[in-house]
């Protein structure tokens, strides 16, 4: 008995919620991951230790310690945003959506939240490869978030059709 509840229970699936929160979770590290590497690499002059700066007191923030915990806070802050695309975008089946909403985390970050940010110039003065790397990384971020999302609310519906959908009967005695 306790194999067979063992059994059911790895073959469960994750629940719409669960899924979306793990979204966010990983796409908010990857991606931040792969914003720290353009960091070093010179692509861009922002790093994810930016997000420290108005509240942490030290230079320890400017250490990996703060790299790491900075690209675990983004983790969260993404959960957020996953949250948002599954109650505003869920519905739409298209990749440009996707890359919508991440040009438009792009532009509320660099654009409206840019002041919070002591050590980020303003947009208009960024150099132009922190811009174009941070705009795509951002599409890139919302075509992972919302794709994912979107192909699961997808499944989900069809899953719903075939069942409301009424079996038929093929044996040809229908009309009789």
């Amino acid at each position: 008995m306790d194999n067979q509840q063992q059994s059911h229970e790895k073959g469960r699936p994750m629940s719409f919620i669960a899924l979306v929160i793990w979204t966010g979770m990983f796409g908010g590290i990857f991606w931040s991951l792969i914003g720290y590497i353009g960091y070093v690499f010179h692509f861009t002059e922002i790093r994810p230790n930016i997000l420290l700066e108005p509240w942490a007191i030290g230079s320890w923030k400017y250490g990996w310690l703060g790299t790491v915990i900075s690209i675990v806070f983004i983790g969260f802050f993404s959960t957020g945003a996953a949250f948002a695309y599954y109650l505003m975008l869920r519905k739409f089946k298209t990749v440009y959506i996707g890359i919508g909403y991440g040009i438009a985390l792009f532009i509320c970050v660099f654009v409206i939240l840019n002041p919070i940010f002591p050590s980020m110039a303003p947009f208009l003065e960024l150099k132009r490869d922190t811009i174009i790397f941070s705009a795509c990384l951002y599409a890139l971020y919302g075509v992972f978030v919302g794709y994912t999302i979107s192909y699961e609310e997808s499944e989900i519906q069809l899953k719903e059709w075939k069942e409301k959908k009424p079996s038929t009967n093929l044996t040809g005695n229908e009309g009789q």
